[in-house]
């Protein structure tokens, strides 16, 4: 095992023991205890997982989440002390893959992050090829990058995970249940619900002449129409 993962994590116990039993289970750890600086040493470091308080001094975690967008696919767990179900949310639509509440249990924590790990791990080697075509989408792998008849989409790491899982399985039917787990990889909170308000955003950032790629399956949820362009992938 040679994954490296940050902890970001301005309370110097919690940070302490997080990092002794990562590194105990074989990780290679750094410790930043502030926000700004974390973000500095992400290019040098270059983690496959974060661990990510929300409050933190310099910058919070929210906003982290927001920088991380543009640096490639790097896997995070929030921590937080908030009940607030909306600041859970949150996180979780800025790109968070999970999160788990203080106090925490050490075993549950590590049991998400080797999950978390083992998705990344599967999710790369199912995307080997750098690019996949759907009729007029082009996804770029390696950059996280969505092209719908040539224009550049603006989604937001969730939205892309969900179109690429689509696209790469053309005419495959996909139960709300079955994105939430793939995509969220959790018992999200929001429910599956929160699939359906996806698909829609989806949608309307392809536009009116290629959301109908998109098909949804009555009673059971969605698949991508495979007839609707040749599908190509590329490497």
């Amino acid at each position: 095992m040679n994954e490296k993962i940050m902890v970001i994590e301005d309370e110097r116990k919690i940070a302490d023991a997080i990092a002794y039993a990562l590194r105990r289970e074989g990780y290679t750890v750094e410790v930043v205890d502030h926000g700004t600086a974390a973000l500095e040493r992400l290019y040098a470091f270059r983690p496959d997982a974060i661990i990510l308080d929300v409050m933190l001094p310099g910058m919070d975690g929210y906003d982290i989440l927001k920088k991380l967008q543009d640096k490639g696919r790097i896997g995070v767990i929030m921590l937080t002390a908030k009940e607030d179900i909306v600041n859970k949310i949150l996180g979780l639509e800025l790109g968070a893959d999970d999160y788990i509440t203080k106090p925490f249990d050490m075993r549950e924590l590590l049991a998400r992050l080797k999950s978390l790990l083992r998705r990344m791990q599967a999710a790369g080697e199912k995307q080997e090829l750098d690019e996949i075509r759907l009729g007029e989408i082009v996804l770029h792998v390696s950059k996280r990058t969505a092209l719908a008849s040539e224009k550049k989409l603006d989604l937001t790491p969730k939205e892309y995970d969900l179109l690429a899982l689509l696209v790469s399985s053309p005419d495959r039917v996909f139960t709300r249940e079955q994105l939430l787990d793939l995509v969220w990889g959790m018992d999200y909170i929001g429910g599956t619900r929160t699939v359906d308000i996806h698909i829609q955003r989806v949608r309307k950032k392809l536009g009116s002449d290629i959301s109908e790629i998109i098909q949804t399956v009555h009673g059971i949820g969605y698949k991508a129409l495979g007839g609707y362009g040749e599908n190509q992938h590329k490497n």
